[in-house]
């Protein structure tokens, strides 16, 4: 294990998922959501394949056991994307990312509904501060004027994003134990590009060069950070790793202020810092349950 490779690894990661964004928020005044999926997956490919191809991976990395598995899981992650997408055009970016932040928490939760997990009072109190958190952010946007609506809508769609994101999780969680990491991330981007040509009678436009070029940029930066992200668990431990996806918070707002113009207010920073303080302790608590699993997993073990 080298952590501090993983962390160096995983900033870039967000660092570069902060920038495909911020290109994608660029372009939503004229491009629909739809197509920006397309080009943020369709670039991601040749990236993934080339990283498989640098590792030696690419006859055994592109193999599934469980193709429906895989199917349903992009269902899920394509919504999310499409929905996170057409967030930022009506939301400053800083307030769609602490709203983004609510994925972990329903993680936990539909762990608990569909996996059966067990959630004591640690995980529960986490979940209960961040949904606190949520409401803090939204509580601005709740006055329910006309100006409003837009936002409020926004909101919604980050939230229901931010759903579809921890559905993901779940199914990637059951993929994991049949197949590798990069099968997962390549056929998500496969059918993520598909399914987003569904969305062709909606309203695709002809984009500008300049919107083109963003589109592009954002799905290469968004292949190289899944590549830098998958890589920094070879590193370092999730629990080591996992807690700088916070960092992306601190970007978003400086690019909020430097770019767009998006000052954030005192509700959106005390909601999101409650949303994050959750997320950790979450992160914090899985570590101490895995650490325990294995403990007694090894106590199982007969010894020769």
């Amino acid at each position: 294990m080298r952590p501090l490779t993983g962390i160096a690894l995983k900033l870039a990661s967000v660092l570069l998922f902060v920038t495909m964004i911020s290109l994608i928020k660029a372009t939503s005044a004229h491009v629909p959501p739809g197509q920006a999926v397309f080009f943020r997956a369709t670039f991601a490919i040749p990236v993934i394949l080339a990283w498989l191809w640098l590792r030696g991976d690419l006859a055994t990395g592109l193999r599934v056991s469980r193709p429906l598995g895989h199917v349903a899981r992009s269902l899920f992650g394509t919504g999310a994307q499409g929905l996170y997408f057409a967030a930022v055009a009506l939301l400053p970016l800083p307030e769609v990312t602490a709203l983004n932040y609510t994925a972990p928490l329903l993680t936990v939760i539909f762990a608990a509904l569909i996996l059966g997990e067990r959630v004591g009072l640690v995980r529960s109190g986490a979940v209960a501060l961040g949904f606190a958190g949520v409401l803090v952010v939204l509580w601005p946007r709740l006055g329910g004027t006309a100006g409003q609506a837009g936002e409020l809508l926004g909101a919604g769609l980050v939230l229901a994003g931010a759903a579809c994101a921890a559905m993901a999780q779940i199914m990637i969680r059951q993929l994991v134990r049949t197949d590798q990491t990069s099968a997962i991330v390549f056929w998500f981007s496969c059918t993520a590009a598909a399914l987003s040509l569904l969305t062709l009678p909606f309203g695709w436009v002809q984009p500008t060069g300049q919107e083109a070029l963003f589109l592009v940029l954002a799905g290469v930066l968004g292949g190289l950070g899944q590549v830098l992200l998958t890589s920094a668990y070879r590193f370092a431990d999730a629990s080591v790793v996992a807690p700088f996806d916070y960092a992306s918070m601190l970007l978003v707002v400086v690019v909020g202020i430097a770019v767009f113009g998006e000052m954030p207010t005192v509700p959106m920073l005390a909601g999101a810092a409650l949303v994050i303080a959750a997320g950790i302790g979450i992160i914090l608590r899985e570590r101490q349950l895995g650490l325990r699993r294995a403990r007694a997993r090894a106590a199982r073990t007969p010894r020769t």
